[in-house]
């Protein structure tokens, strides 16, 4: 058996393996003795059918499969061997004339796409921004005064008036609404609608049109829970309300009592301090946000700022084999151009792990696994001890399919945090509003 391999160019690769009928014809003789010993005819004792018939039904079959798993063996070792950096797996390649399996050798040829070779830059990334979030005070006063609403007392009042909440159900037959909701005279713009409220009590049943009723028509989307379709039969009609509960919300005072309740005792003793952990809060909850972002913006400039050739038409060919249903030249084109951006990512990315060795070990996936599994755990006051959170890991990573899930989460933190600390990002501190706007052209 040889094999050798011919360059075409520095993408593209031709191996060739030639094997020898000696190679195969040992074991096909084997196998072809084995059916002579076991296999029934009709006409004939089992183990007497001649080997002539035997040869005439089965030898091309089994010659066949002998030599397909002798090619496949000896191309995974050679490509493991010669260290061949490939992008996807050799393609056979088509021969002009059929097989003939009774010949003394046979010729094989396969198509190799090659990985280019590449210099990652980081330097080049000095132009992407990296976010950082700061809550600004009045985001921070509004999360104390939303606390302060959260723990306050509720106090039932005879009427509504300014301030006061009204919990009511919604009715509306057209837009197929029945909902209990709680709005106050803030979420609504008809001073007609919040003159009669004021007279109105618990218990009380009003209709009155939408058109012109609600201060902000996303708002009120929101609080019914509509849809723009039902939105708009809506707002050509009249709507029900079932005065539910009429209260004044007493608003919490900041002291202990209410700082022990929110964090651990002892942590927060000032309203300073509240603040400072509600920023520091605010801060975290922010973070994936920024970092997607962050995340989305190296991807796109490494790819657009680090140049290499593809072998494309080895890589549209391996597109069109490798698809689940049949596909045309240029539907392996198409595809090829939707995977382009993804295939130059996953190069670069594999360069960087390489070179840098981010590769993660079964232990480091093991712990980011428990860190996952305890932190979801514990949005349900659960706190799992160490014996049965190996059991949880253990079944979670039993999972192949989240294992994949788990390891690509892994791996883009692991990737993320070399780019903070290596790349010559440039870090700019904003307010949300501002991030939304900059970030996504969003007012």
């Amino acid at each position: 058996m040889n094999i050798s391999r011919t360059d075409v160019d520095a993408l593209n690769a031709e191996v060739t393996i030639q094997i020898n009928r000696s190679d195969f014809e040992p074991q096909v003789n084997s196998i072809l003795q084995d059916y002579k010993k076991n296999i029934n005819l009709p006409g004939f004792r089992k183990g007497h059918v001649p080997m002539g018939m035997i040869k005439k039904r089965y030898e091309i079959a089994v010659i066949a499969e002998e030599v397909n798993k002798l090619l496949r063996e000896k191309l995974d070792s050679y490509l493991k061997e010669e260290k061949i950096n490939l992008l996807g797996y050799p393609l056979p390649k088509e021969s002009e004339s059929p097989i003939d399996w009774n010949s003394n050798s046979l010729d094989f040829a396969f198509e190799l796409g090659l990985a280019p070779k590449f210099e990652v830059k980081l330097d080049i990334l000095k132009k992407v921004t990296h976010y950082v979030i700061e809550p600004d005070t009045k985001m921070i006063n509004e999360q104390v005064e939303y606390i302060r609403k959260q723990y306050g007392k509720l106090i039932s009042q005879k009427h509504p008036d300014k301030g006061v909440e009204i919990t009511a159900q919604f009715r509306s037959e057209i837009a197929e609404l029945e909902k209990i909701s709680m709005i106050t005279f803030e979420n609504l713009k008809s001073k007609k609608v919040i003159d009669d409220l004021k007279n109105q009590t618990t218990g009380a049943v009003v209709s009155y049109p939408v058109k012109g009723m609600f201060s902000d028509e996303d708002q009120a989307k929101r609080l019914l829970g509509l849809d723009n379709n039902k939105w708009d039969l809506l707002k050509k009609e009249n709507i029900t309300l079932e005065i539910k509960e009429i209260n004044k919300r007493e608003l919490a005072v900041l002291d202990k009592s209410l700082f022990d309740k929110l964090y651990e005792p002892g942590t927060v003793t000032s309203e300073v301090e509240l603040k400072d952990k509600i920023k520091e809060g605010l801060k975290k909850q922010f973070e994936p946000q920024t970092e997607q972002k962050l995340l989305n913006d190296i991807t796109e400039y490494l790819v657009d700022k680090t140049k290499f050739d593809l072998p494309k038409n080895f890589l549209q060919k391996w597109i069109q084999s490798n698809a689940k249903e049949e596909m045309t030249d240029e539907q392996a084109k198409e595809e090829y151009q939707r995977s382009e951006k993804g295939i130059r990512y996953q190069l670069i990315e594999s360069q960087i792990i390489k070179e840098n060795q981010l590769d993660m070990s079964f232990e480091e996936l093991k712990d980011f696994t428990g860190s996952l599994v305890k932190n979801q755990m514990l949005q349900y006051g659960q706190q799992p001890d160490e014996q049965q959170m190996e059991g949880i890991i253990s079944n979670v990573l039993s999972n192949q399919e989240e294992t994949r899930r788990i390891s690509e989460q892994l791996m883009s933190n692991k990737i993320l945090a070399f780019f903070k600390e290596n790349a010559p990002l440039k870090v700019k501190k904003v307010g949300f509003d501002t991030f939304i706007k900059e970030a996504y052209g969003k007012a």
